[in-house]
């Protein structure tokens, strides 16, 4: 059966600057969050990732050649302002600029993000989201940018803010690496939505030509099994990673229900409710009722059942298939159905997911007027052949078979109502991969990190053919 994307559906791929631009002392650049607790770790060095503060011709060369119509970027904030604020770095202006240009030059259309995990280290130090010097520096930042880069047109406040506050103070897998602190978790999520609100009301409040929106992870969670207690394993799971970051940037209030799941998470563990203001819900409120789009970065999906014991995570950050544990006291334990393929990395392959998130998000939450998903994609463990040349196309079947279910997924939510105006694969190139290093390999074209070669993948060509027929057939 073929499935048919609307003709001015956007194909794109995606990036983030510290997974690709390497660089990180280069031209005054100020380090970030990520840069002592690489160091201290030893085990991967974000120089030179995929060397795009070099090499971003070739790649927009590559993206223009295989039918990629849009590239999602991120500004690093550090490159701009080394501090966070204060004094300007002219050299990071410059080269944003210059990208920027490449890209129209290349008809490949700029998605740009302000945040994407790469907090300036002084302000990280200052607290990081839990700082109000922190938002307000970022508000700035912004403005700067919206100021600084007319020839952008789409912005993107923050990338997958639950990423980072579930993960720097729950899991303990981001900097500064805490341990079931919920209540540092949900005030950083309030914290993030009225950064986030804040720099929305500013852009159309100078009346730029162009749109905005947010970016968030959405990995849809279901019961472990139909009973109660798992359903409810279930909605504070929700709670926790989605529904207080979709309330806020997307219907503008945070309902009872929620607000009620929270509560529970944070007395079961003897911890305080998070601090909001009526201002704050105002600026929300106002913020949702303008924003453009939203974005949807959907990889898998969970399964939660009922636990009541003490909190349990292991990461899997190499790939050693089967290793993952998370079970949260207060929350619920994550386990997989039978018969459902994961990855190296134990993510569940489930498309029905994206299809459920994208309806949820057209059901639910009347205010949003488009969706992109923005991030999907499938890491893999991919080597060079041996002897490859430039005309060396690398063979990936198992990451065509994933987006082929992926998409079709997409093409089904489009064909049940849901607005969906563009698809960006994670990722353009083969980057480094935050906590997972160089192993886990999401691109279209391979990267040769110790060269810096390109070589193009099966998928590419794959992708090719789908942006522009718009169609994918069985």
């Amino acid at each position: 059966m073929t499935k048919t994307f609307p003709s001015n559906f956007i194909f794109g791929g995606a990036s983030a600057a510290y997974q690709v631009e390497g660089a990180t002392n280069e031209d005054g650049k100020g380090r970030v969050l990520w840069d002592d607790y690489l160091e201290k770790q030893g085990r991967f060095n974000p120089n030179p990732a995929a060397d795009f503060y070099h090499q971003y011709e070739k790649d927009l060369m590559l993206a223009e050649r295989y039918g990629v119509q849009a590239i999602r970027v991120s500004i690093a904030w550090s490159r701009i302002f080394p501090d966070g604020d204060g004094e300007i770095e002219p050299r990071g202006v410059a080269y944003y600029h210059r990208m920027f240009k490449a890209c129209l030059a290349h008809h490949v259309e700029p998605f740009v993000t302000l945040h994407h995990f790469d907090t300036p280290e002084k302000l990280h130090e200052e607290g990081d989201w839990l700082s109000p010097h922190m938002v307000n520096a970022f508000v700035e930042y912004a403005k700067f940018c919206f100021k600084e880069f007319p020839e952008i047109t789409h912005w993107i406040t923050i990338n997958e803010p639950t990423s980072m506050a579930v993960q720097q103070y729950t899991s303990g897998t981001f900097p500064p690496g805490e341990h079931g602190r919920f209540d540092k978790t949900f005030q950083a999520e309030h914290n993030q939505n009225v950064a986030h609100a804040r720099i929305v009301n500013a852009y159309k409040q100078m009346h730029l030509d162009g749109e905005i929106g947010v970016v968030h992870a959405l990995q849809t969670v279901y019961p472990y099994s139909d009973s109660v207690a798992d359903k409810h394993a279930a909605d504070l799971q929700d709670a926790l990673e989605n529904r207080l970051y979709l309330d806020g940037t997307l219907a503008g209030s945070y309902s009872d229900e929620v607000l009620a799941l929270i509560q529970e998470i944070l007395d079961a563990n003897n911890q305080p409710m998070f601090k909001y203001t009526d201002a704050e819900m105002t600026e929300i409120s106002d913020a949702a009722h303008q924003l453009d789009f939203v974005g949807v970065n959907n990889y898998f999906s969970k399964w939660l059942r009922a636990y009541s014991g003490v909190s349990e995570t292991h990461h899997n950050g190499t790939g050693a298939k089967g290793t993952s544990v998370s079970r949260l006291h207060g929350v619920g334990e994550e386990k997989l159905p039978e018969g459902i393929t994961t990855t190296d990395w134990d993510w569940p392959i489930y498309p029905r997911g994206m299809h459920d998130i994208l309806m949820r998000i057209h059901n639910d939450y009347p205010l949003v007027p488009a969706i992109y998903v923005t991030e999907n994609g499938i890491g893999l463990k991919e080597e060079l052949p041996a002897g490859a040349n430039s005309s060396t196309v690398i063979e990936d079947p198992k990451r065509i078979d994933y987006l082929r279910l992926y998409l079709s997924a997409i093409a089904d939510a489009i064909n049940d109502g849901a607005n969906v105006k563009g698809y960006f694969i994670w990722s353009l190139q083969d980057q480094f991969s935050w906590t997972n290093g160089y192993s886990k390999r999401y691109g279209l074209f391979f990267v040769d990190f110790a060269t810096q070669d390109r070589y193009v993948k099966r998928s590419a060509h794959w992708f090719k053919e789908v942006s522009e027929t718009h169609q994918i057939s069985d």
